[in-house]
């Protein structure tokens, strides 16, 4: 099963691609590899939750910021090559505005972890940072970056 059938059986959908709030490209391609740049877990153009974790946000609503944030990533992938063009999930990075004392910083990246799992299988399965910071951009309260190795692009000769 394809990832665009295992959204749909997840009720999921890609979201728009959210704008940059700065001087960047939502992601990058090199060679066969993309980058993301970090994701906030946008929902139709705001932020469902603000704060610190382990403060204002608890670690489970965390934990699906982190998703939400995922999908805003595979919706920058699917812009610039299309999902069905990655052939693994390489790295995941997650920062997490952290309350002082919270440490539960693994577990609320898990959120965006675990649905690439979902999606990908075995290809899904990925190197990880897990951040704790004590603020992130617009106050939000976790922010991803993904990597992912995608098919070798067409080289078009020129003769």
């Amino acid at each position: 099963m394809g990832v665009r059938e295992r959204l749909a059986e997840l009720g999921l959908t890609l979201p728009v691609v959210v704008p940059p709030v700065g001087a960047y490209v939502p992601a990058v391609r090199t060679g066969n590899l993309v980058f993301t740049s970090g994701q906030l877990p946008m929902v139709e153009g705001s932020l469902p939750a603000v704060g610190r974790v382990g403060a204002l946000v608890t670690p489970e609503q965390a934990k699906d910021l982190a998703r939400t944030c995922a999908l805003n990533g595979l919706a920058a992938i699917e812009a610039l090559v299309g999902l069905e063009a990655v052939v693994r999930v390489v790295k995941v990075v997650g920062f997490v505005a952290s309350a002082p004392g919270f440490i539960g910083q693994p577990a609320v990246v898990n959120g965006a972890s675990e649905l690439l799992g979902e999606l990908f299988g075995e290809t899904g399965r990925h190197a990880r940072s897990a951040v704790g910071v004590m603020s992130l951009p617009l106050d939000a309260p976790v922010e991803v970056e993904l990597v992912v190795e995608v098919t070798p692009a067409e080289v078009e000769l020129v003769g």
